[in-house]
C-alpha cells in the first residue's frame, strides 16, 4: 500500500513546530544565562542535593549548613520528627523543613516515650538533635518567603529534564537530582528534594 505524501502545508506545520520548540529551548537557556543564581542553592548542590540524592545526607550534616531545630509532629499513623531552619541570605530567604528517616523500632519508641500527650507540635531540645545528628534526611521542602524567578532556579541547578502541567501551574522534575519544583506563573513556590529512587516511584 503506498504511503500518503505529504502535503505542502503539513510540512509548514511541521517545521513551525519544530522552530517554535527550538526558540523555546534558546530562550530558556539564554534567560538561565542572564540571571543570577542562586548562591546557596549552587552551594548546596554538593553538600545536600547530591548526599540526599544518594541517600546519605544526615541530620547533622544538614544542621551544619542550616541551624534549626528539631520538632515533633503529631500526626495519626504515629509521630515523626521533623527538622526545622531558615536560609537567610538578604533578600534571598527560604524555610527548610527535613522529614527524618525512622526505624520502625525507633517509631514505635517515639509514640511509646510521648503516648498521646502530644496533640500540637512542639520543638524538641537541642540534645536531642545532637544525638539524632547521624540519622539520615528522608526528604526536604523548601518555601521561598519572597518571589523567586523560575529562570534563577535554571541558572543554579540547570533546565528541568521533565515540566507537567498542574492544576495550579507547573511541576519541573529533575529525577537525577531528586528534585522537583512546583511553579505558578514563572515563579518558584516549592522545592522538594529527596532521594531520586523515591522520585522515580
Amino acid at each position: 500500500m503506498p504511503m500518503p505524501t505529504l502535503r505542502s502545508s503539513h510540512l509548514l506545520l511541521f517545521v513551525g513546530v519544530a522552530v517554535l520548540f527550538f526558540s523555546l529551548a534558546m530562550w530558556m537557556n539564554q534567560a538561565a544565562r542572564e540571571a543570577e543564581p542562586l548562591p546557596w542553592l549552587v552551594d548546596w548542590k554538593a553538600k545536600v542535593i547530591e548526599p540526599l540524592s544518594d541517600e546519605r545526607l544526615t541530620l547533622g550534616e544538614l544542621a551544619g549548613l542550616a541551624p534549626g531545630e528539631l520538632w515533633l509532629q503529631p500526626i495519626s499513623e504515629g509521630p515523626r520528627l521533623a527538622y526545622r531552619a531558615e536560609i537567610d541570605q538578604g533578600d534571598d530567604a527560604w524555610r527548610l523543613e527535613a522529614q527524618l528517616k525512622l526505624s520502625e523500632s525507633e517509631l514505635e519508641s517515639l509514640a511509646k516515650a510521648f503516648g498521646e500527650e502530644v496533640s500540637t507540635e512542639q520543638p524538641l531540645s537541642a540534645q536531642l538533635l545532637e544525638q539524632m545528628g547521624a540519622h539520615q534526611i528522608a526528604s526536604l521542602n523548601l518555601v521561598p518567603m519572597g518571589e523567586v524567578q523560575v529562570d534563577r532556579l535554571i541558572a543554579s541547578v540547570g533546565p528541568p529534564r521533565l515540566r507537567l502541567r498542574t492544576a495550579e501551574g507547573e511541576a519541573w522534575v529533575y529525577p537525577q537530582q531528586g528534585i522537583s519544583v512546583h511553579v505558578v506563573d514563572g515563579k518558584a513556590q516549592l522545592l522538594l528534594l529527596m532521594p531520586r529512587e523515591a522520585l522515580k516511584r
